[in-house]
């Protein structure tokens, strides 16, 4: 835990300092998929440090991809969730580190450097916000939720995913929202901000870190049939747990 918060404020930091300037920004495959200078420099900040105190173990990056070792350690790191927000200026993104061994995430660490949140969890040890105990929210009916979602980057003419379920959740909670980040929204349903969350077409480092935050806040994370979350699945719902079986119904219905 002290080197992933070690290095989610270090890259934090940098994230901070750099937003504004002229950095370099490009699109990776498709246009709304974007990559900046920030990235790049944040993931080989976190390395570095990684390296420094774990060099056996391996790192999974949005930016780097996997780099291995010969530990049974792996660490997951977004460097810059967020990257459209931050390239436009809009001041919701973070840094997301997870450490997971043997398959199982055993720490996770979510840092917003423009509100200076660290939100972190061990495994078994609860979950923390600036060092105070996180807790989910206690609204039990979906009618008083306030949800978020998010939409993986628009491919060519393809049909937009997920805009009918907004729609349909529109309907059923009290409102829906839409951030940018991942990670945050994971955060904020472990805050008890938001009731629920769900999202297809994510990856491992966007999700690693945000959903052991929400287990060990007293939240419940699946796959959208119901199932335990693995981390490569490519869709979540995290909730309060006590909305997760009323969230499954909507997204088993389909659109």
């Amino acid at each position: 835990m002290r080197t992933a918060e070690r290095a989610a404020r270090a890259a934090g930091a940098l994230l901070r300092d750099m937003l504004g300037t002229h950095i370099h920004v490009r699109a990776k495959d498709v246009r709304s998929n974007l990559v900046t200078e920030a990235d790049t420099r944040s993931e080989a900040l976190i390395r570095a440090m990684i390296a420094e105190d774990y060099p056996d173990d391996s790192v999974l990056g949005e930016e780097g991809g996997a780099s291995g070792g010969l530990g049974n350690g792996r660490w997951i790191v977004d460097p810059l969730d967020g990257t459209t927000n931050y390239a436009h200026g809009y001041r919701c993104f973070c840094v997301s580190i997870a450490y997971e061994k043997e398959g199982t995430l055993l720490t996770g660490a979510v840092y917003d450097p423009m509100a200076d949140e660290m939100y972190k969890a061990e495994r078994g040890q609860g979950a923390t916000r600036d060092d105070k105990p996180l807790a989910v929210s206690t609204h039990a009916d979906l009618r008083d939720g306030l949800l978020v979602t998010g939409f993986p980057p628009l491919r060519g003419e393809d049909v937009i995913p997920n805009l009918q379920m907004m729609a349909n959740f529109m309907r059923r909670a009290q409102a829906v929202r839409r951030d940018g980040s991942a990670a945050l929204d994971l955060c904020y349903v472990a805050d008890g901000r938001y009731e629920g969350f769900w999202e297809t077409g994510l990856h491992a480092w966007d999700v690693a870190a945000g959903a052991l935050i929400v287990t060990e806040a007293g939240g419940r994370v699946s796959d959208y049939a119901g199932k335990p979350l693995r981390v490569d699945c490519g869709e979540l719902l995290a909730t309060n747990g006590l909305v997760h079986d009323a969230m499954l119904e909507v997204l088993r219905a389909g659109p």
